[in-house]
């Protein structure tokens, strides 16, 4: 590629440039339009938001620094046996698994003559939970002691007996019932 001379660039875009002037009186408008522009009062900076200011930064500095404070956890949560080891998390993982779908077939045989059965069952899942609650504090406490350890699987096995123990009831009465001729 060639490199255009100046003056060959120059004598190409010849007639392409703008050279029309303005209009007559157009410097004249100009100024008159800085003029009006400089006529306008502009007010002067309010004193006391400027005394606000400061306080303000200050106030929302310390309202999002109480904010972190407060959502942050001082102490960990306590995970029971996952705190223990991993296979013992996986072994909490496995017993509340199967808690959750025992509880989801004996929620799914829930019918009017099963109703106060099932009930009986939450109220006693309930406090079986309160007492996992428990032994968790119990095993942070204990640093771990394997006594507790095994208390806690215990509890998670009576929950799960308790289930199935609830769920076999209901299909011996579902069973009893519909072999039990009606009698008139």
């Amino acid at each position: 590629m060639k490199k255009d001379n100046i003056k060959d660039l120059f004598k190409r875009l010849e007639g392409g440039f703008d050279v029309e002037s303005p209009n007559e009186g157009h410097q004249q408008r100009f100024l008159d339009k800085l003029n009006e522009v400089s006529k306008v009062q502009v007010l002067p900076s309010s004193s006391t938001f400027n005394f606000w200011k400061p306080l303000l930064a200050i106030a929302a500095s310390l309202l999002i620094g109480l904010a972190i404070f407060t959502t942050l956890d001082k102490e960990p949560a306590i995970d029971g046996l996952a705190s223990v080891s991993p296979e013992l998390s996986e072994t909490q993982d496995f017993f509340n698994a199967a808690i959750s779908q025992e509880l989801n077939n004996l929620n799914s045989k829930r019918t009017p003559e099963t109703e106060a059965l099932i009930n009986d069952a939450l109220k006693q899942i309930s406090l079986l939970e309160t007492d996992y609650n428990k032994l968790k504090m119990d095993l942070k406490e204990s640093g771990n002691d394997k006594r507790v350890v095994y208390a806690m699987i215990s509890n998670f096995q009576n929950r799960i007996e308790l289930l199935q123990n609830v769920m076999a009831h209901i299909e011996d009465a579902k069973n009893m019932s519909t072999e039990t001729p009606n009698i008139l």
